[in-house]
């Protein structure tokens, strides 16, 4: 009898060690979740109120285009890399086995209505481009992106470079949008709502899905940030080109290779 107790209570002690490890295993994940959160957070903070990202205030009925710093939202475009690839070779973003899923297209100040480009003569220095490796899938679209969209964000390189890649890396990517290595057929309203499920401070009206083909196969994804890095509703400019590319009832997504 005795000997059955023991074994009891050795078997609710070790229940109970078990119950508190994962207790605190959990707890622990929680606050590394807020700590990134927080440091992402103060990234952003720290970039879109930094004094070179002073927003211009032009005279009403005279904004002049392409003048640093004079936007109103930011786009993140996130292109569906397999769509890409479908109809080009770069070998840096395309060679079977890159295994790419969305990538970073660019991130690009944007008017209510159209949006500046070339703001600047400002080059990319190549030093800097290297303190971010991985950002863009391909070398080309460091310089390209910083030449027709960065110089009109009002930052340097470098905190141009950082705030992209802090505003991608604050978005998580659904676990069917992954790697999938078999294609398959989603909605607009599906795609949203997964992304909407895997992080909670974006909306609807944040997202605008791109399509290619006629609306067969799903090109990207935009989100629309605000000024100080937040998400916020895309202009009726740019869900209604969404709309107009997506025409269709679903689309295809592509799997990786």
């Amino acid at each position: 009898m005795k000997h059955s107790m023991h074994r009891s209570l050795r078997s609710r002690l070790t229940f109970l060690t078990l119950v508190l490890l994962i207790a605190l295993g959990l707890a622990g994940c929680q606050t590394a979740g807020l700590q990134d959160t927080a440091a992402t957070a103060a990234t952003i903070a720290a970039l879109t109120k930094a004094p070179t990202r002073a927003a211009v205030t032009p005279t009403p009925g005279k904004r002049v285009k392409n003048t640093p710093s004079d936007f109103d939202f930011y786009v993140m475009s996130l292109s569906w890399s397999p769509d890409f690839c479908a109809g080009n070779d770069d070998p840096q973003q395309c060679s079977v086995g890159k295994k790419l899923g969305f990538v970073l297209h660019g991130l690009w100040p944007q008017y209510n209505r159209g949006y500046p480009a070339d703001c600047s003569n400002v080059k990319l220095p190549k030093d800097t481009m290297t303190k971010f490796p991985n950002l863009y899938p391909s070398t080309n679209l460091y310089t390209h992106e910083w030449d027709k969209h960065g110089t009109c964000s009002g930052l340097s390189p470098t905190d141009y470079l950082t705030l992209a890649k802090t505003l991608k890396g604050s978005i998580m990517i659904p676990a069917d949008y992954g790697s999938p290595t078999q294609a398959f057929r989603t909605t607009v309203a599906d795609l949203k709502a997964a992304f909407i499920a895997a992080n909670s401070t974006l909306s609807e009206e944040a997202l605008a899905v791109q399509c290619s083909g006629s609306g067969r196969f799903l090109q990207e994804l935009r989100v629309c940030f605000s000024r100080d890095g937040q998400p916020t509703a895309c202009s009726q400019e740019v869900q209604n080109d969404a709309a107009k590319s997506c025409g269709n009832a679903n689309f295809l997504v592509r799997n990786v290779k």
